[in-house]
């Protein structure tokens, strides 16, 4: 975490509690772009990384992950198609 004019700033890694992959950043990152959120930089010193990473706000990372599930959730799976139905 990271606290910049008194707001706190959170790593995916440090909301999620596991690493995020450079798939969920880069789509985390585009929507922080895309709604103008404000976000820092930390350096990063573990094992399995070295580097900067990027840290939103709790709210922020809050709304993108529960709007995240609601779409998700709201997909209903495909069921088996029975081939004999098929015109083809």
């Amino acid at each position: 975490m990271k606290i910049v004019k008194g707001k706190e700033y959170y790593s995916l890694y440090e909301y999620l509690g596991r690493p995020a992959g450079p798939t969920l950043g880069d789509e985390v990152n585009k929507v922080a772009i895309k709604q103008n959120q404000r976000y820092v930089t930390q350096e990063v010193n573990m094992k399995t990384y070295k580097g900067e990473v990027f840290c939103y706000t709790k709210e922020f990372l809050k709304e993108y992950f529960d709007f995240k599930e609601r779409v998700l959730t709201q997909i209903e799976p495909v069921e088996d198609i029975d081939d004999d139905v098929l015109p083809f």
